[in-house]
């Protein structure tokens, strides 16, 4: 090839070499514009997104307050405006909770008893057990767990028969695992739980990875071969909270939730269901018959023991008193969601514990 014909292509190689690398450098500069202009757009509407998140929760506060005075002040139930049933004909009927136009933006409200749940600081290793037998957990591995539960909760280093404390969790022999310290202090969020010996994720979440809204019967786990995968229909995040009070909301738990009680199979739990949901079987509408005592499970749920009713009511309320509050905050095209707990003290005092967003 003549000398000059390589050169031009040498030339032409270079320049399309410069070309190339104008063309990353142009759409990397490109693509940093993209960011910071939709960074600078997420921060204009930030201000707006957070005061129509916590407009949210006085719009939710003002609910659960007005909600609480009047004929359905004796109880709380699915068929509530803070639930969002449609079963009472009060000054909130009116009020949206989807789609609440405010200003430039909207929000939409969704208020969650955490009552419907039992309090994990609470639980006596009798609940522990029951929820651990329908989560689904081997009966081997349940002293371990209920065991460290309570080591992981009280305030001293002694380690119970089968439990575990600071000693057993420094000298983790997993690599790759940190080694921690035990809580002994009572249980501030309920993921804690995921570090307390014995407990797997599928355990806390349930196999499905977000738990499951009906539990396994407990004839079926018995069935179980103990050589095949554990598979758990629900998750110890389904049963347990540690911000409720210490008795359970008949009239909003689950009835997986009722199941952890030793008492209640999920025959009975599916009748407790069934009786406060009122004749079309549907919950949240206006023929619902809550429960106004828990006492009334002795003669309002079918197939139900009168003589051990006194024994189950004792962990039942029909009052619920801490709430977590989702709004879900739209803006300029942007959304955010937040999250509150509040406690109602009484109907003039909504206490906000906690506000945060995700």
């Amino acid at each position: 090839m003549p000398k000059n014909q390589r050169s031009r292509g040498i030339a032409l190689i270079i320049v399309l070499l410069v070309m190339i690398v104008l063309g990353i450098l142009a759409g990397r500069f490109a693509y940093s514009m993209k960011v910071e202009t939709t960074l600078a757009r997420k921060a204009i509407y930030d201000p707006e997104l957070e005061w129509i998140g916590r407009s949210g929760v006085e719009l939710a506060r003002y609910i659960l307050g007005v909600g609480s005075v009047g004929l359905d002040a004796s109880y709380d139930a699915l068929n509530q405006k803070w639930a969002g049933g449609t079963g009472t004909n009060t000054i909130l009927a009116d009020i949206p909770m989807d789609n609440f136009q405010l200003g430039n933006g909207s929000f939409s409200l969704k208020i969650i008893d955490l009552d419907r749940k039992f309090n994990i600081n609470a639980a006596d290793p009798i609940l522990l057990e029951g929820a651990l037998g329908l989560v689904g957990v081997a009966p081997e591995f349940i002293p371990t767990i209920v065991d460290s539960i309570q080591d992981w909760r009280d305030p001293d280093d002694n380690n119970r028969l089968s439990g575990a404390e600071t000693s057993d969790y420094l000298s983790n022999p997993n690599p790759g695992y940190p080694s921690y310290r035990a809580k002994n202090g009572p249980i501030d969020d309920i993921t804690e739980l995921l570090l307390i010996r014995g407990i797997t994720p599928a355990m806390f979440w349930g196999s499905s990875g977000g738990g499951s809204s009906s539990a396994m019967p407990r004839s079926r786990q018995l069935m179980q071969s103990r050589f095949e995968e554990p598979v758990y229909y629900t998750g110890l995040a389904n049963l347990f909270t540690p911000l409720s009070s210490r008795l359970v909301n008949i009239n909003t738990a689950s009835a997986t939730t009722l199941q952890v009680i030793p008492q209640i199979d999920e025959n009975v739990a599916a009748a407790i269901v069934t009786a406060r949901a009122g004749p079309d079987g549907v919950e949240g509408n206006e023929d619902d018959t809550p429960f106004r005592s828990p006492d009334e499970i002795a003669y309002r749920v079918p197939g139900f023991n009168p003589q051990i009713a006194g024994q189950v009511a004792q962990f039942f309320t029909v009052r619920s008193f801490i709430f977590e509050v989702h709004v879900q905050a739209q803006a300029g095209g942007q959304q955010r969601e937040f999250i509150a707990i509040v406690r109602r003290n009484d109907p003039r005092n909504i206490q906000v514990l906690s506000f945060y967003w995700r």
